[in-house]
């Protein structure tokens, strides 16, 4: 994930300041200096580090941060701040406008994902009750239009396309068809370039003006480091963009341009790709994004994904067999299907506080893994799957060649299936009490987007 050497690095300087019992100017400017080097390593811009250094090390120098029981702290919690107003304080939502159909303008250079991303900011409106219509604006790029029809069918989103017609024609022709047919948000994805040309923002001005859309998103590719952020800047200079889009999060990249292009161009980060999945994007919080970045984790944002992932009221059927110990191998392949669908398991890691990502380093939900365990559990009986202590040698043998695995696949899926089991009677009765009572809730929604994990 993104980000990662930068938090190992600000970790490593504020190691140092946590073991001082009082703070001097002197250590405030040795640690102002490591993440300075820090920063500039990550890809962040000269003129964006100065000022941000230059900011922190006013607010540390102060009297009641050199005077505090915990300086560390105090210290730490002015970084987490100024990394927060330099990303844009709080979260900025996609602006629709009052007219329907209301349009999104997908810009960028080629390469950076617009086309895949868009589809998926269009599915993520979907869910909060938008009717979305993609239109094929890029007449140029081969196979451009196929991929925008391969992805729009595979989200069940209706795609306009009029070949290799003029854009404009073709987005002007794309508004009236979206008010016939229903759809309340459209997303333009216009044609890029390896680079920037005047060909290129001249198409796009003309675009811009013949439907006057109410966001104007640039997708830029994060791994690009400082030049996503020069891009950002040639993009809002000639069309003035409205937010920015941020893909590829999910890999090496430094992080420099979620940290720069705010602070460069004035204008927020709205959204941001973590993975290749159709349905890995999601909002953008400055204030989660900072405190990942600094190793405090971001529960909210796992919460989230677990409410997405798990359904509530299997979840809070599964509590209840949780403290009656009548977990069953199809709650355990249910729980197994919800867990794939929250991603890699050091992402997730890196959002719970105090957990070590780096221990969970590549490790991924195994596909072939799942898929076999659902083969040899659809293989049984109900009977089976509610008691697999039935399962004797002639059941193992019926199962492997009903699934096309083999017994020992079986007797290690009931090996980790018992493990499971074990697992769930120590969380049940007080222990189940007390992580409802942690949750802050009494077995609601927010136990219901956890409880699948356990």
């Amino acid at each position: 994930m993104a980000f990662e050497s930068l938090s190992d690095k600000l970790s490593a300087a504020f190691k140092k300041l946590r073991g001082k019992g009082r703070l001097t100017q002197s250590d405030v400017k040795e640690a102002m200096k490591e993440v300075r080097m820090a920063l500039l390593e990550a890809d962040v811009s000269f003129k964006v580090v100065k000022d941000f250094t230059k900011s922190v090390t006013e607010r540390a120098s102060g009297a009641d941060v050199l005077e505090a029981l915990s300086p560390a702290q105090q210290v730490i919690k002015i970084v987490n701040e100024e990394l927060v107003r330099l990303m844009g304080s709080e979260n900025q939502r996609l602006t629709i406008g009052s007219k329907s159909p209301s349009v999104v303008m997908l810009v960028g250079l080629q390469g950076a994902g617009k086309t895949t991303n868009g589809a998926k900011l269009a599915a993520l409106m979907r869910k909060q009750g938008k009717r979305p219509l993609l239109v094929a604006c890029d007449i140029y790029r081969p196979a451009a239009i196929k991929q925008l029809e391969t992805v729009g069918k595979q989200l069940d989103i209706p795609v306009f396309q009029m070949g290799t017609q003029n854009p404009v024609d073709i987005a002007k022709a794309a508004i009236e068809y979206a008010k016939k047919h229903g759809n309340d948000l459209v997303f333009l994805d216009t044609a890029g370039r390896l680079h920037i040309d005047e060909e290129l923002m001249q198409e796009l001005r003309n675009i811009r003006d013949a439907v006057e859309p109410s966001e104007i998103m640039l997708v830029v590719d994060a791994m690009t480091g400082q030049d996503a952020v020069n891009a950002a800047n040639a993009f809002n200079d000639a069309l003035g963009v409205t937010g920015v889009m941020l893909t590829k999060l999910d890999g090496d990249a430094r992080g420099g341009a979620a940290l720069s292009i705010k602070a460069s161009t004035g204008k927020p980060i709205k959204f941001i790709g973590v993975g290749e999945k159709l349905d890995q994007i999601e909002p953008f919080y400055p204030d989660r994004m900072a405190s990942r970045i600094l190793g405090m984790g971001d529960m909210l944002t796992l919460i989230e994904k677990a409410e997405q992932s798990f359904d509530e009221k299997k979840a809070l059927e599964l509590a209840e067999k949780m403290k009656a110990n009548r977990f069953t191998l199809q709650d355990y392949m249910e729980q197994m299907r919800s867990l794939r669908g929250m991603g890699d398991l050091n992402d997730l890691a890196g959002m719970i506080p105090g957990m070590d990502a780096k221990a969970l380093k590549g490790a991924k939900v195994d596909e072939k893994s799942l898929a076999r365990t659902e083969a040899i559990i659809l293989s049984m009986t109900p009977s089976e799957r509610d008691n697999p202590q039935m399962l004797n040698s002639s059941r193992k043998k019926r199962i492997a060649a009903g699934s096309g695995t083999s017994v020992v696949d079986i007797n290690r899926l009931l090996k980790q299936f018992d493990a499971m089991q074990q697992m769930m009677k120590q969380m049940s009765g007080k222990n189940l009490k007390k992580l409802q009572r942690k949750l802050g809730t009494g077995g609601g929604k927010g136990f219901g987007g956890l409880g699948g994990l356990f």
